[in-house]
């Protein structure tokens, strides 16, 4: 038989490089097949040896769901610690060396801030009674717990429950600090998660000592005075040091709500919580009976103060606006002369009060913030909340809430700059942007409609219109911006219909600029900083913003003409007065959680607000109806007694309609007892009372000046 050739059997049997590799991962993945069944195997029998039944599965499985949930809680809790702990990288521990003193429009004074109100005694030199009625009262186990007092917490709910009332409070004393420090006192269950991780931090950073040191050093004590050692110079005229056990009670019992049992204010109150201060003594074991009832038998008396109230809210404001110009000043002890008018702050106070007294529990509403500007930009009274001594957030300056329709102003007012009138036409028809369909409040549609009534019937169709086919979002958001809004403005589509977050003062501030006709830059709430001395470091005229103009006289004339018309046939009937003409707009957020008044005359600009903290809804409550009497309310009182001007653009001469008259009486009727029954004095026109500042700077400069009387007998009012 013939041998084959050696190169045809090669030929022959040359496997191909493919074949190769398919059967490299055929035996790869069979073996790995192989590896992993026997794993599991391997784990299987491993783990049998865990396995348990009866009542000690239970056990395990109910542990397991523990770790589970658990490990779910700490990412969780993680995320939302994050936030709070991002409130310790300010510089908390330093106190800034200034110590102003307020001076009203007319030259009284009003209040102070800074170092002034800082006087802290060290926590050693305290009396031991000092010590022990603030801890029996606000916190008896605060050296036993780390910063939250579950055992305390839980005492607390239990009284509270007994009582059907808020009795008790939980908070600890390191809760209460981490609140003072980073956080406001508005009511939200975000504030209360960073209360509580905050108050671990700073357990974990400071000592005992150190926090009580600040809590006692920083805490409000009414009458604008902050910490113990301030309130004892306040209340008492005398050191903290050298305080009684009966005053150091009085003392203790400010820190629960200092506005109520301030004794300047209310002696039999502050008596009253005072002996609840000596019962905590005893019931804590801190004194005996025999000890305390010396200072029961001999209550606290205090130096008398007089009812005079401090504008808190507008102060402290105001004292954060100072130290921004004065940081380059020379000295930072300063005298400070406001724009605050105190007769149409009182008016602005006593009307929200009034209104939420009136009608809080029918509309469920709690709380109301005002910001009153005269129209040339002058800041004339700030109103925060219901109480400073309970809560210190200022509702005005920095609560951002919901605008609703009293944002749409600033979206016709980028119309008009865009050449539309009041009696341009568009579609009150339904519109669609996308995927979002906005309904008119009435569930309504019309069809050509002007912009006048569009404004003044508050159509939401028509504003979105007009940013979806005329304008876009940019230009109104840069419009608002442009008029001193401060707050973030979305430029998303929604917030035609007044969806983003605004402060009272950012709507005081952008709707002052269609009372000034188009110029912005005027806001200020101070005319002068000044030194101990007397010497005038800072002045408005010349060191301040320069006004500027930011929306066209026509534009702004046309805004008006359509304003003015919503207080006389449109939602804002209740804010209508009856000396002058008013121009302004209701706005009101979905779910009525909050309702809006802004409007202006030619003399004044105000801005009304009423929600509640924890962003609860009201029950129906509207722009048009406690905004707008609440600032009819005090603007009957703030246009007594002064010269009337007329609104830019419009006749001054008070419209005649049927309807008009038939509105006001109806204002006039939900509010017969409006403030027109306290006369506002007679006060200087701002020529008059430049002329006269001048002439007493005259005097001072010039005290070689012989005068017919001496001049501590002269009067100039």
């Amino acid at each position: 038989m013939e041998e084959p050739r050696p190169g045809k059997e090669r030929k022959r049997f040359k496997v191909s490089p493919l074949l190769g590799l398919d059967a490299w991962i055929d035996s790869t993945l069979y073996e790995l097949r192989f590896r992993l069944v026997e794993f599991w195997e391997d784990t299987t029998i491993f783990f049998r040896r865990f396995h348990v039944t009866g009542w000690r599965r239970v056990i395990i499985e109910l542990l397991g769901e523990g770790f589970t949930w658990g490990t779910a809680g700490s990412v969780v809790m993680l995320t939302l610690a994050i936030p709070a702990f991002h409130e310790t990288e300010k510089n908390w521990r330093t106190r800034d060396d200034f110590a102003v003193t307020f001076l009203d429009r007319y030259g009284n004074e009003i209040g102070q801030r800074g170092i002034l109100h800082r006087s802290a005694v060290p926590i050693d030199e305290l009396p031991d009674h000092v010590i022990k009625a603030v801890l029996a009262t606000e916190d008896r186990r605060f050296f036993d717990h780390f910063g939250i007092d579950f055992l305390g917490l839980s005492r607390a709910m239990t009284e509270n429950l007994r009582a059907n009332s808020v009795v008790q409070g939980g908070s600890t004393i390191t809760q209460q600090l981490a609140k003072n420090l980073f956080l406001t006192n508005e009511r939200s269950l975000d504030r209360k998660i960073k209360e509580a991780f905050l108050a671990l931090w700073l357990e974990s950073n400071l000592t005992k000592k150190e926090i009580l040191q600040t809590y006692l050093d920083r805490a409000y004590m009414g009458g604008g005075t902050f910490g113990i050692a301030a309130a004892s110079q306040f209340y008492f005229g005398k050191s903290i040091k050298d305080v009684n056990l009966a005053e150091a009670a009085m003392l203790a019992g400010l820190f629960k709500a200092p506005a109520k049992y301030a004794p300047h204010v209310n002696l039999p109150a502050a008596r009253a919580r005072a002996n609840v201060v000596l019962t905590n003594l005893v019931q804590g074991g801190l004194m005996t009976e025999g000890q305390v009832v010396g200072a029961r038998r001999n209550p606290a008396t205090v130096v008398d103060r007089g009812r005079s109230e401090s504008p808190d809210y507008f102060l402290d404001w105001t004292f954060d606006e100072v130290r921004k110009v004065a940081q380059k000043l020379p000295t930072h002890t300063l005298v400070v002369r406001t724009t605050i008018d105190m007769g149409i702050q009182k008016a602005a106070e006593e009307s929200a009060e009034y209104h939420l007294r009136q009608y809080g529990k029918e509309y469920n509403v709690t709380q109301a913030a005002i910001v009153v500007l005269e129209n040339n930009g002058a800041v004339r009274a700030i109103v925060g909340g219901r109480d400073y001594g309970e809560s210190q957030f200022n509702r005005a300056t920095a609560a951002q809430r919901q605008a609703g329709s009293s944002f749409k102003p600033y979206v016709y007012a980028a119309a008009m700059e865009k050449g539309m009138t009041p009696k341009t036409l568009v579609s009150g028809g339904a519109v669609s942007w996308g995927n979002w369909s906005p309904q008119n409040y009435s569930r309504q549609y019309l069809g050509k409609i002007d912009l006048t009534t569009a404004l003044v019937k508050s159509i939401n169709t028509v504003p979105v219109r007009l940013a979806k086919d005329y304008l876009t979002t940019a230009p109104i958001v840069a419009l608002a911006k442009a008029m001193g809004v401060e707050s973030p403005i979305s430029s998303h589509k929604t917030m035609v219909l007044g969806t983003s977050g605004m402060t009272v003062l950012d709507q005081a501030t952008g709707y002052n600029v269609f009372a000034t006709g188009g110029i912005a830059g005027m806001r200020h709430p101070f005319t002068q900083i000044l030194s101990q001395n007397g010497d005038v470091l800072w002045d408005w005229k010349k060191d301040g913003e320069k006004p500027h103009r930011v929306l066209s006289e026509t534009a702004n004339n046309n805004m008006n003409i359509m304003l003015a018309q919503v207080p006389e046939w449109g939602t804002g009937r209740r804010a209508a007065l009856s000396m002058t003409r008013v121009a302004g707009k209701t706005g009101t957020t979905q779910s009525y959680r909050d309702a809006w008044f802004v409007g202006f005359t030619g003399n004044y600009t105000a801005a009304v607000w009423f929600g509640n903290d924890n962003f609860t809804p009201t029950k129906e409550l509207t722009g048009g109806i406690l905004p707008a009497m609440t600032w009819q309310r005090f603007m009957n009182y703030a246009h007594q007694n002064i010269e009337l001007k007329a609104i830019p653009g419009i006749d001054p001469t008070m419209p005649k309609q049927e309807k008009v008259a038939e509105a006001k009486q109806k204002a006039a009727d939900d509010d017969a007892d409006a403030l027109t029954a306290i006369e506002r004095p007679r006060v200087l026109s701002g020529a008059t009372a430049t002329a006269v500042r001048e002439i007493g700077q005259a005097l001072k400069a010039a005290p070689q000046l012989k005068l017919p009387v001496p001049p501590e007998k002269v009067s100039v009012l």
